[in-house]
């Protein structure tokens, strides 16, 4: 089998799946596609599922925009990257009417898609979006020890450079002050100069 074939029946799987009776569906994928840059959300929120793609609200308008200034509009960034998340399901409302943080039955049963995908990419460019995200490829710490850094780690066996950003949510604005606006630079600074970014550039005639 080759690896189209396989990313192609990979996501196929994954759309089918019902592990977490408390998540709400669909499943939310990005397109299954081959790339060296794997891209790493939380968790859909509730208008994913309707559009079918990840980032398609108002994060989304953001995190498309810093992309934009490294070179790479949301088509171009959503044809060529794989876009994946911890979770792949909505996880429903909190109590408080915030979105529900998914449990940690939750993601470990939807780290299996990760790991396939891992096993089938072998990307060499993670970037983790927001800190669920974050923890999940460098563990628990603070934005400001991670954003604007390069760091190289094995995740799921495999040797990878991750880079973190900050969630793009509109309630947050860790990235719209300092220190965040300047490691948020750093970071997207890191990402395009990355060897596996520069591949995306010229695929989409960018360089």
């Amino acid at each position: 089998m080759n690896s189209q074939t396989a990313i192609a029946q990979h996501v196929a799987s994954m759309q089918g799946c019902q592990l977490c009776p408390l998540m709400v569906g669909p499943v939310v994928s990005g397109r299954a596609l081959l790339s060296k840059v794997y891209m790493i959300g939380q968790a859909p929120g509730p208008h994913e599922g309707a559009a079918g793609k990840p980032f398609a609200w108002t994060a989304g308008k953001t995190l498309f925009r810093w992309f934009g200034s490294i070179g790479l509009e949301e088509e171009q960034f959503r044809s060529l990257a794989y876009m994946a998340a911890v979770c792949r399901c909505f996880p429903g409302k909190a109590l408080n009417g915030t979105d529900r943080v998914p449990n940690g039955q939750e993601i470990a049963n939807c780290s299996q898609w990760m790991a396939g995908e891992m096993s089938i990419l072998k990307p060499s460019l993670v970037i983790p979006v927001g800190k669920l995200a974050i923890e999940q490829c460098l563990g628990k710490g603070q934005l400001i020890d991670y954003i604007g850094c390069k760091f190289e780690k094995k995740l799921f066996g495999f040797d990878c450079d991750v880079i973190p950003l900050p969630h793009p949510s509109g309630a947050s604005t860790w990235f719209k002050k300092e220190p965040g606006i300047t490691l948020l630079q750093q970071g997207l600074g890191q990402i395009k100069a990355h060897s596996a970014w520069q591949v995306l550039l010229r695929k989409a005639g960018a360089l």
